[in-house]
């Protein structure tokens, strides 16, 4: 009864008597002839066989079986092209919202593509591209193609996600026809054209070897490997010459624009002038003439690059101008509360800043003597300072662990760098790009000179970092307060060499600290300050090469690895 119901539901022509009849199970043989019937095509064609063993002799019949017809009634079809594109837009929608508003571009180039090619695609390359057809046709009707009903609203969930293909066909098919490469490439990615990252992703497997179609890629593959940069190869450095002519710890240092000259101060409270070659070579003759006036050690000095004249600063809270042609004081600089601890002179600019003990950087008129701007700001004493031509064109690092960025025309901050948690004592810039170095007991961190962007940082030099500097072959050197100097690769934070400075015979070995530090302008030649009270000369070591002291890349790429698990 329930399957003469089954099948009135079907064909209500047929009769009753037909339908039990046709069910009815005879013998073997009729139950073979029915599962033949069961799995036949059923679309009507000519039939020569009835479900009772009765031959038609050839006759055609318009009508179904019945069997047959609840069998194609009942029975899923095992591939539906509507519900794989329903699926695919769903994927689209969940895994990549950023690719909704752009179906219809990539549909441009489609239409392009399938005129140049004639090749077989799998079912989801064919729904992606009915997908693109859709949005290019709504588009050009001046609808808005992100508020496609089918794809939905972009979602930011899952957006780095990946989409699967199941089929080995469809990971290994590639096209044919006149030179277009395919819509699918190894490595389990679907290739479809795409932009932005998806580009970058498509042309590095086109330079594999792999055929990817142009544009990018619909499923974006992300490799976790850390990328591990290539250091640059530098010389190991070694001490050459020692000077000693303080009676104190020597705090400061600079080089004349010529290069020829070099001055030192210290806690002797003079000012030294050294000839550069003479001093090399340790001859007798290479102090060329002795500074006095201030009445507190010298932290800063610097030379002027368009006037004859040397600035200095001491803890006294004197800020002095010396005339290198009659060696006598031509201006002072008053207005600091305490002692001057940091002194720079503007690259293109008469002026000269100062920063001290007080927390605040001045900015004085070198020719009148004026103060122009008292940048204040931080909390505790200002401890370094660069200044540039571009703007920001003054940065301070301060003893309350901060970095500002200063608008020079307005005399504001533009920017807080908070990054440091020890007092910044250091701070230095390369000459070849717009970053900046800063030095604190905690670590070296380096920046973008514009905006203050973190850029990375150098870790491994675990002291109280009083100086830095850089030469034009990218080696920078931080100096620290136990005599410890770290050499590193500027580029990439590689710290080739590692050592410490030898103390002065009959001195104490808690006078070991190297209190300033500077590269001569060919940067052949490092000089630092230290407080055995002697200046010592660094140079590279001329014997040295890439085979005698090679790269230990196995220790740097454990180190970047590690770097790239840490939360900094």
């Amino acid at each position: 009864k329930k399957s003469n119901q089954v099948l009135e539901n079907i064909n209500p022509t047929m009769t009753t008597a037909t339908a039990s009849s046709s069910l009815a199970p005879r013998s073997a043989q009729t139950s073979l002839k029915r599962a033949r019937i069961l799995f036949d095509a059923g679309n009507g064609e000519s039939s020569s066989t009835s479900i009772d063993g009765a031959n038609t002799n050839g006759q055609s019949s318009n009508t179904v079986a019945p069997l047959t017809a609840a069998t194609h009634a009942f029975v899923p079809p095992l591939f539906d092209s509507s519900i794989h594109k329903q699926s695919v837009s769903r994927r689209i929608k969940s895994f990549y919202p950023s690719e909704v508003k752009n179906l219809a571009f990539q549909g441009e180039e489609d239409e392009a593509l399938d005129a140049a090619s004639g090749s077989k695609e799998s079912a989801t390359v064919r729904a992606v591209k009915e997908l693109r057809k859709e949005a290019l046709e709504r588009l050009r009707s001046g609808e808005d193609v992100g508020a496609d009903s089918s794809l939905g609203a972009p979602s930011a969930d899952g957006a780095n996600g990946k989409l699967v293909l199941h089929r080995e066909a469809d990971l290994l098919k590639t096209s044919s026809g006149s030179g277009a490469s395919s819509a699918v490439a190894g490595d389990g990615a679907l290739v479809l054209a795409g932009s932005g990252k998806a580009a970058a992703a498509a042309g590095e497997s086109a330079g594999k070897g792999r055929p990817v179609r142009s544009g990018g890629i619909l499923v974006e593959r992300k490799d976790n490997a850390t990328t591990i940069p290539t250091p640059t190869w530098h010389a190991p450095w070694k001490l050459s010459t020692v000077l000693s002519s303080h009676l104190g710890w020597v705090r400061s240092v600079a080089f004349d624009p010529s290069n020829t000259l070099f001055a030192t101060g210290g806690g002797d409270r003079v000012i030294k002038i050294f000839d550069l070659a003479k001093a090399c070579v340790a001859a007798n003759d290479a102090l060329k003439i002795t500074l006095t006036g201030h009445i507190s050690p010298v932290r800063g000095l610097a030379f002027s690059e368009r006037h004859p004249y040397l600035f200095s600063a001491a803890e006294d809270k004197m800020v002095k101008c010396w005339d290198l042609e009659t060696n006598q004081v031509i201006r002072h600089y008053h207005g600091h509360l305490s002692g001057v601890f940091a002194l720079k002179l503007h690259p293109t600019l008469d002026l000269l800043v100062t920063g001290g003990r007080d927390a605040v950087a001045r900015v004085w008129d070198m020719r009148t003597k004026h103060q122009i701007h008292c940048l204040t700001g931080h909390d505790n004493t200002v401890g370094a300072i660069l200044t540039k031509g571009t703007d920001p064109q003054i940065v301070t690092g301060s003893y309350d662990s901060t970095i500002k960025l200063w608008d020079l025309a307005a005399g504001k901050c533009m920017t807080t760098l908070t990054h440091h948690k020890k007092s910044v004592r250091a701070l230095c810039q390369p000459t070849f790009e717009n970053t900046f170095v800063s030095g604190a007991a905690d670590t070296l961190k380096k920046w973008t000179g514009k905006e203050g962007r973190f850029i990375k940082n150098f870790t491994g030099h675990k002291a109280v970092i009083n100086a830095l500097a850089v030469n034009e072959d990218g080696v920078l050197m931080s100096a620290a307060d136990d005599g410890t100097m770290s050499f590193w690769d500027y580029g990439t934070g590689h710290c080739f060499q590692t050592s410490s400075t030898v103390a002065q015979p009959g001195s104490l070995d808690a006078e070991n600290g190297i209190f300033a530090a500077e590269f001569d302008l060919t940067g052949t030649r490092l000089i630092t300050c230290e407080a055995d009270k002697t200046i010592k000369i660094w140079k590279e070591d001329e014997h040295a090469s890439e085979m005698t002291h090679p790269i230990d890349m196995a220790q740097w790429r454990k180190k970047c690895i590690a770097e790239a698990k840490r939360r900094f």
